[in-house]
């Protein structure tokens, strides 16, 4: 089971991703996109890294919005997975 991090260093990993949003013992993005079949496909690759991690978020999708929720339910709270999981994303749309 991953560890779960301080609030010193989970304050550091939020700064770095700097568009991620702390939410309690959560990080939450929204991602736009020009329409739905473009957000589908876009949540399609989130759910292969999500899988290659074995850490899935919560996915929202609201016609273009995508809105994911990071969070580590088994150390009941936020982990180097959720910062992990949420660069990989991040790098997805360059």
């Amino acid at each position: 089971m991953a560890e779960k991090l301080s609030d010193t260093v989970i304050q550091e990993q939020v700064d770095q991703l700097g568009s991620w949003r702390l939410q309690g013992n959560m990080i939450s993005k929204i991602f736009q996109f020009s329409s739905f079949p473009a957000a589908v496909a876009f949540v399609t690759h989130v759910a292969f890294l999500a899988e290659a991690a074995g850490h899935h978020p919560d996915v929202d999708i609201r016609y273009n919005k995508v809105m994911l929720v990071l969070t580590t339910h088994d150390a009941g709270g936020l982990t180097q997975k959720d910062f992990s999981l949420a660069a990989q994303v991040d790098e997805i749309l360059g």
